[in-house]
């Protein structure tokens, strides 16, 4: 196990590195800052879409659909992040309890 971490943290380390040591005239060229721009935003509904949907190997409709619609109506009023994240959490929390949804 402590050679798993240890290797993980060496590659994040590597990874890091390497980002300062890119030129900056490669940083500045319009298409690696676009890519810079969307990437995370990318990632991060990747993982929302699989933590939503995803079970093992199979399509899941729950209790978390149900909070990601709430997030998304949060999201549209304009709502701070934590009040998203406590919006979706409470919302999926509640019809759980309820027993509506699994």
């Amino acid at each position: 196990m402590w050679l798993t971490i240890l290797v993980a943290a060496g590659g994040s380390w590597a990874i890091k590195y390497a980002g300062y040591a890119v030129p900056a005239r490669i940083l500045d060229r319009p298409l690696v800052r676009h890519a810079a721009v969307l990437l995370p935003v990318a990632l991060l509904a990747a993982i929302v879409t699989v933590q939503t949907f995803g079970h093992n190997q199979s399509l899941v409709l729950d209790g978390r659909v149900v909070g990601l619609g709430a997030a998304v109506v949060a999201l549209r009023f304009r709502a701070p992040f934590i009040v998203v994240v406590v919006v979706a959490a409470v919302v999926t929390a509640s019809l759980r309890a309820l027993g509506w949804v699994s």
